[in-house]
């Protein structure tokens, strides 16, 4: 070959380099790296071996020898270049591993997540959280223009760069260089990442662990993925993460109810939440931001000039800076049962959505009734008020208000439908259906007249009705719907305590947990109850016996939508269908409480079939109304939060709690089809109606002698009761 032409000949990877791309494709199969870095790392070895090459293709041309390398040195080379790539690659693979956090966690971030509660029609009562007030969403739900004011106003290039914009970068600086300032040029990935996996220090090391996690996030995961992390993960104010919240923070919506003015507002809000808050010194400052981005949104042709213009003049209507929560007593209940079920953790940072029986409607008219009723009555001595409203069929709680007021100082937060309190004469239907099942009839006779009820010690119980006055022979339907107090001790009498204890507990009744306590005083109200309690025995009354515990939950999901608990029908027979009729058929006869209240009291609602109960403690501290229809059942309590006294004008059990009572039902009734109680095919009492009539007789025969004192602990009285039991 002639002297000075050079042969043509072609490049050819040597074996180090093969065995280089093996181990690439190994290594991308099984490391956590970018490709564009591991790329990056063979470009240079791969530029290496093509030095090594030209110096060999120079020497065979005849140009001066500069570099003389042989075989073995060849091979020596290839194998330590070899093992500086590995080295620097498990050296990087490790910093990966165990000093940058992994972008796999941004698909399931451990942020506490706000769990909120709502109303059976979807209308939010209040948001749990702990540290951060954070909600999910997807990304189908974020609206379009709040997806095109952010990349309009955070990264115009979202959809090309892939994870850093370096064109931005370069503009960026200079800027920066010209005029002074310090703005950035993050991408969205760069403060998702930012926002989410490091911590906010600014130092080169965070950023360029920012760029490279950015570059790695945007090899997991797809673009809209991203976008829908960042909206679930940026900052738009205080304790405010993810737009869910914000949403609902600022506006009282969920996002995609946003409309484009309110979309550019929240869009500049990430920026600088404290320097934007339209809670801080400079509101004005969050509304210039929100003016820039419709500008941006114009020139990147989202929307037109007249449609930007249009949107800034709209009133935002930011919701003012409070504790929004509604309904705080029936809230407060739902979250206490569930952190009993679920545990404190999950409620607070567990993103739940918990909807709930509660209409939130009918809660503010019943807050108002009771607060305006009760302020009627400060001239009785009554300071505070409770009210409470159940489905009859289900037991769903509709309406729960505890106090007169949630906020009123001192006691407004405690919670009456949930404490013990005496129930007065309202426990009585359950000594009288215990008697219904025990053979007993609304026209069984028994006697109001004088009697003293002795202990085995010798201790005496003389009980008196609420008037003073004795009424001679009476049907039980005049002695229960009269509220007599004395055929219903000697009633009790007749039974035993442990059967009317038994009845109650089948009605729900959770607080008779030591029978032997109570006494006779117990068909009075001598054992404490608890309103809630006490709805669910008069919702079983009004459903032929059939008990529908109280509730308030009727859907429980996780952040994701999975549902951890649900409303079920889970009604059990508590009390014969039988009995429970007569009951109810009693309440809701007029003419059988006349001897005590008189005819057409507030106890009545005309045109509507209402069975009603009231109850005031001996000691005039509590005082009731229980009623139903068979839609509602309706509870009502006033008394005072220091146990004091109420005054005596409340004792015929009208004048205290029954107005409260009988404007909540006509809220729930008027303008309403009147609907009657179901009635049993077959009353199962009616056969036993002559027994039954025959026994009270023959009780009352023994038992009540002519000096009109008498015992049911004398020994002839306890023979009498036998023989009348057994037979």
């Amino acid at each position: 070959m002639p002297r000075g032409r050079r042969k043509k000949t072609s490049f050819r990877p040597s074996p180090a380099t093969y065995a280089l791309s093996l181990v690439k494709i190994i290594l991308i199969k099984i490391g956590r790296i970018p490709l564009c870095i591991l790329k990056f790392l063979s470009k240079i070895l791969h530029f290496t071996f093509y030095i090594v090459h030209s110096v060999r293709q120079r020497r065979a041309v005849g140009r001066p020898k500069k570099l003389r390398l042989s075989k073995k040195t060849k091979i020596a080379l290839a194998f330590f270049t070899f093992v500086i790539f590995i080295s620097l690659y498990t050296a990087f693979i490790l910093t990966a591993a165990y000093v940058l956090p992994t972008p796999a966690k941004l698909a399931y971030s451990e942020e506490p997540l706000t769990t909120e509660i709502y109303d059976r029609n979807g209308n939010l009562l209040y948001r749990f959280y702990e540290g951060k007030n954070r909600t999910l969403v997807q990304l189908s739900n974020v609206p379009k223009s709040l997806i095109q004011a952010t990349l309009a106003i955070e990264d115009q290039n979202f959809y090309h760069h892939i994870g850093v914009d370096f064109s931005a970068i370069a503009r960026t600086f200079y800027y920066n260089a010209t005029t002074g300032s310090r703005q950035g040029a993050s991408t969205i990935t760069q403060q998702l990442i930012k926002n989410s996996l490091l911590t906010p220090e600014k130092t080169y090391t965070r950023k360029l662990r920012e760029v490279i996690l950015a570059l790695w996030t945007e090899r997991v995961y797809s673009k809209d993925q991203i976008l829908q992390m960042y909206f679930n993960e940026a900052p738009y104010g205080g304790a405010i993460i993810g737009v869910g919240a914000a949403s609902q923070t600022y506006f009282g919506k969920s996002p995609s109810e946003l409309t484009l003015a309110e979309s550019a507002y929240l869009a500049g809000l990430p920026a600088s939440p404290t320097q934007f808050s339209p809670y801080g010194e400079n509101p004005e400052l969050a509304r210039e931001r929100q003016k820039e981005i419709l500008q941006r949104m114009v020139v990147d042709k989202y929307i037109t000039q007249y449609q930007a213009d249009e949107a800034y003049k709209q009133d935002l209507n930011i919701k003012l800076l409070a504790n929004d929560i509604l309904a705080p007593h029936f809230v407060f209940y739902i979250r206490d049962q569930l952190v009993d079920k679920l545990g404190p953790r999950v409620v607070s940072q567990g993103g739940l959505k918990v909807y709930t029986a509660l209409d939130l409607n009918l809660q503010g008219k019943v807050e108002q009734i009771v607060k305006d009723e009760v302020d009627e009555l400060q001239n009785l001595n009554v300071q505070n008020g409770a009210a409470m409203i159940t489905d009859s069929a289900t037991g769903q709680i509709l309406a729960m208000a505890g106090s007169r007021d949630y906020h009123y100082p001192g006691f407004g937060n405690f919670n009456v439908t949930l404490s013990l309190r005496q129930p007065g004469s309202s426990i009585k239907p359950v000594t009288y259906a215990t008697a219904f099942k025990n053979g007993f009839n609304p026209g069984s006779i028994i006697l109001d007249v004088p009697v003293v009820f002795k202990d085995e010690w010798g201790n005496a119980y003389a009980p008196v009705n609420y008037d003073g006055a004795f009424h001679g022979p009476v049907t039980l339907r005049q002695a229960l719907g009269s509220s007599l107090n004395i055929p219903a001790v000697k009633l009790l009498a007749t039974l035993g305590i442990d059967p009317v204890v038994k009845t109650a507990r089948n009605l729900g009744i959770t607080t008779f947990t030591d029978p032997k306590r109570y006494g006779l005083a117990l068909t009075l109200g001598g054992a404490g109850v608890k309103m809630i309690d006490m709805m669910g025995a008069y919702g079983a009354f009004s459903q032929m016996g059939k008990l529908n515990t109280p509730t308030g939950i009727i859907k429980v999901t996780d952040s994701s939508g999975h549902i951890l608990d649900e409303y079920k029908n889970s009604s059990k027979q508590a009390i014969p269908p039988d009995t429970a009729y007569l009951v109810t058929n009693i309440l809701a006869d007029d003419n059988a409480r006349k001897m005590a209240f008189g005819s057409h009291s507030l106890l009545y609602i005309p045109g509507f079939d209402v069975a009603v109960k009231t109850g005031t403690s001996d000691n005039k501290r509590d005082n009731w109304t229980f009623g139903y229809t068979p839609k509602y059942v309706v509870g009502v309590w006033v008394g005072n939060p220091d146990n004091s006294p109420m005054n005596q004008a409340l004792t015929s059990g009208v004048t205290g709690a029954a107005p409260i009572w009988n404007k909540i039902m006509h809220t729930l009734l008027d303008g309403t089809k009147p609907l009657a109680f179901e009635k049993p095919s077959i009353l199962g009492v009616a056969g036993a109606i002559p027994k039954a009539m025959t026994r009270v007789t023959k009780i009352e025969d023994k038992l009540i002698f002519s000096d009109t004192f008498s015992s049911y602990s004398t020994p002839s009285a306890q023979a009498a009761i036998k023989e009348l039991t057994t037979n």
